[in-house]
């Protein structure tokens, strides 16, 4: 597979990777998967539940696992990969061999406001806010190596966003006169 044969979405949770990549893979005509759901369908459990049992290095494990399969499959494909799975230097490398990577940006204050109390997501139990500007420190230069494409999403609908993607990444679909900057 080439580049344009898979879009990879990487961002910090909140970004928007699950919208708009389903909508990506919509207007695509492509397959769409979450590494986040297919960590659930493979071990039967939410994310929360798998953290709660088993712990973060768990979660880790089966969300690498699911970010190979993701990449493996044939035919185009839209992955939304998890936002923790950069930390990984072998999640990394499967990444950036696996298609054009686009990286939602977002500031961690646009973060904080849209995932609100972090019900359900167990990085951000306690103070949402400040875990978000914590984790943002450390994934914010992994997302930049790694981006064939950067979209910041603070200010965009979803529907913008994928306009930006497709643009930006040349594919078919997006809208006239929409490149990486915006509407002209």
């Amino acid at each position: 597979m080439t580049g344009a044969d898979r879009l990879l979405l990487i961002g910090m949770m909140g970004a928007g990777k699950t919208t708009v990549g389903r909508m990506l893979a919509d207007r695509l005509g492509w397959r769409y998967l979450d590494s986040d759901a297919e960590v659930e369908g493979a071990t039967g459990r939410t994310v929360p539940e798998l953290f709660a049992a088993h712990g973060e290095s768990a979660f880790r494990a089966a969300e690498a696992e699911a970010l190979r399969s993701a990449v493996s499959g044939a035919g185009r494909a839209v992955v939304s990969v998890a936002g923790g799975a950069v930390l990984d230097p072998g999640n990394r490398r499967i990444i950036g061999a696996s298609g054009t990577v686009v990286w939602l940006r977002a500031e961690p204050r646009t973060l904080a406001a849209r995932v609100g109390d972090g019900t359900g997501r167990p990085l951000l139990e306690g103070d949402p806010a400040t875990a978000l500007e914590r984790l943002d420190a450390v994934r914010r230069p992994l997302y930049r190596s790694l981006a064939d494409v950067v979209v910041d999403v603070d200010d965009l609908r979803p529907e913008e966003v994928v306009d930006r993607v497709l643009a930006a990444a040349r594919l078919p679909g997006a809208t006239p006169g929409c490149g990486p900057g915006g509407p002209k």
